[in-house]
């Protein structure tokens, strides 16, 4: 079969008319996909979602006693511990959950010292 000859991809002034002209035209007229490369991001950060979570008084204190050993957000260090055990909830069952990768807590940013 004959290479197919690609149209030159035009230049665009702005995001809105690229967008427009993708939405109505085939890629595979200007692009070999063939050719393409899967493309890594790992810095990118998963998306969230905010809940409401209610926890006994007794285990909040102790959480945050820990995330200030560990120099952690409270939030980050429950983030950590929660991914953990359900990546071990999922191991025990024999499932391999692709979503759940490990993740780290970051520290909490340090407090700027008003000069006074």
């Amino acid at each position: 079969m004959p290479k197919k000859r690609l149209k030159p991809i035009p230049r665009f002034r702005n995001e809105t008319e690229e967008r427009e002209f993708w939405a109505t035209h085939d890629t595979t007229d200007y692009i070999d996909w063939s050719k393409a490369k899967q493309a890594v991001f790992p810095n990118l950060r998963p998306a969230t979602e905010s809940i409401s979570l209610r926890l006994p008084a007794p285990l909040l204190a102790d959480l945050k006693a820990l995330a200030n050993e560990r120099d952690v957000p409270y939030q980050s260090l429950l983030k950590v511990l929660l991914a953990k055990q359900v990546r071990r909830e999922y191991a025990e069952a024999g499932q391999h959950h692709q979503r759940l990768q490990p993740t780290k807590a970051r520290r909490a940013p340090k407090k700027r010292r008003s000069k006074t």
